[in-house]
């Protein structure tokens, strides 16, 4: 019987039979593919209104989980070298690249785009990775100096990473607007709550899956998916994330998250997405400056 059975598929007769094995996209926390606490989850659909996915709708207590898991993983991120940190996201872009046609499927999906123009966002994207990978032991020397002082001391500005940083994805762009909104706060040496896209998650989903076999502690790169009016408040007033990335929320949205994040006295980065320049701000943004005096030695 299962000889036949076997010769049977062999021969293509079940495979007019054959049913699509559907992936749920699950949130990616502390280095996991979790379900989401509250047990809920929604279909996401591509640009033609088909179904596309299921993916997991995080919860109040998913934000929570993501941010105790971003701090745990923020200390020791920091205390790796900077050029150990570039090499880490030097690798999450060579995984990409051997994942690109998967990118460019899930963008033309998601976005109603030509396979072209797909495979030219998912580049671009790559590359910015290369690019902010680069950064890493470059941010020091560029925003950070040694400062001329009366007497016998060496006085330094040291540029160091605010902490736990969220970031509120464009809901019209799936892949590459949310590549610099993380990638900048990383390679800075902060680690990152990011709020994906609820129409497009899923090229934000496969990118947050990489980093679990990319070296990245877990809990560095945390991917929620969800409604933003849920999560994103929920983001923002939470004490223990020290910035907040608000350039994918729509001018009319901007001022009652801003609030939020004023009652904990946040950092509230909100810039464009026109290559360099707009990447240097963001650089810059999720940066503290430390004073350091230190006498002058014989």
């Amino acid at each position: 019987m299962v000889a036949r059975a076997v010769d049977t598929v062999s021969r293509g007769t079940w495979m007019s039979e054959r049913l699509d094995v559907r992936k749920t996209y699950k949130l990616v926390v502390n280095g996991a593919f979790i379900r989401s606490e509250s047990g809920r989850s929604y279909e996401v659909v591509d640009a033609s209104g088909a179904f596309l996915a299921n993916v997991a709708w995080g919860s109040r207590k998913d934000v929570r989980d993501a941010v105790a898991a971003a701090r745990a993983a923020q200390t020791k991120w920091w205390s790796t070298s900077a050029y150990n940190r570039g090499q880490v996201l030097y690798r999450l872009a060579e995984m990409a690249e051997s994942r690109r046609d998967e990118f460019a499927a899930l963008v033309a999906a998601s976005e109603g785009r030509s396979s072209a123009d797909a495979r030219t966002i998912v580049d671009v994207a790559i590359d910015r990775v290369v690019w902010y990978a680069g950064w890493t032991d470059k941010v020091a020397q560029v925003f950070g100096g040694a400062n001329p002082v009366a007497g016998p001391f060496f006085n330094f500005s040291l540029p160091t990473p605010s902490g736990v940083v969220g970031v509120v994805a464009p809901a019209s762009s799936s892949l590459a607007a949310l590549v610099d909104q993380v990638l900048a706060p990383l390679a800075t040496g902060n680690a990152v709550v990011a709020l994906a896209s609820h129409e497009r998650p899923t090229p934000a989903l496969l990118l947050g899956e990489l980093t679990v076999t990319a070296d990245f502690p877990p809990g560095l790169l945390n991917v929620l998916t969800g409604t933003r009016d849920e999560l994103a408040p929920v983001l923002c007033s939470h004490e223990d994330v020290d910035g907040v990335d608000l350039s994918g929320v729509d001018d009319e949205d901007v001022a009652p998250l801003a609030l939020r994040c004023a009652e904990s006295i946040k950092r509230v980065v909100r810039t464009g997405f026109n290559g360099e320049a707009d990447s240097l701000r963001r650089l810059r943004g999720f940066l503290e400056t430390t004073t350091v005096w230190h006498t002058v030695g014989q």
